[in-house]
């Protein structure tokens, strides 16, 4: 794969994302203007838990590895999407995200990712919700009911 920095490119890669699938075109125009590219080497860790939360990843090409407290809690690959769950609710990140080998993601800041919601809000929101439920449950698996909920 080239640069994903042709803004066509980051086009046609979002458009291929399953969270952009039911997007038009202009909505997927309108968020691949606002994504960065960023590439990381393996071993990368790209988001670490506990940490302030910022961004929100989207991969094009790799694979990531997610773990709580060292332990793996999922894998993501390209097409999937991780940091959202910082950026909804203000806090820490849950997970460290490690590229398992050379990775290119498509990058939205915190203003970027809300303003994607603003773009997409019918298409994206359900897509998005299902992903930070699925995720939450394998948090509960890891950490206990108790602890994910904050009993």
């Amino acid at each position: 794969m080239s640069d994903v920095a042709d803004l066509e490119e980051r086009i046609a890669l979002l458009g291929g994302v399953w969270l952009f699938s039911t997007c038009d075109d202009d909505e997927v125009a309108r968020i691949a203007s606002m994504a960065e590219p960023r590439s990381v080497d393996a071993g990368t860790e790209v988001t670490r838990e506990g940490e302030p939360g910022v961004e929100f990843f989207v991969i094009v090409e790799g694979d990531a590895i997610a773990t709580v407290d060292g332990d793996e809690v999922g894998r993501i690959g390209a097409g999937g999407f991780f940091g959202e769950m910082a950026l909804i609710d203000g806090g820490e990140r849950v997970a460290t995200v490690t590229a398992v080998n050379p990775m290119k993601m498509l990058v939205l800041g915190r203003h970027e990712f809300n303003e994607m919601l603003e773009i997409a809000m019918p298409s994206v929101a359900p897509k998005l919700l299902t992903v930070v439920g699925e995720r939450m449950r394998a948090l509960e698996q890891h950490a206990g009911v108790e602890s994910t909920l904050g009993l």
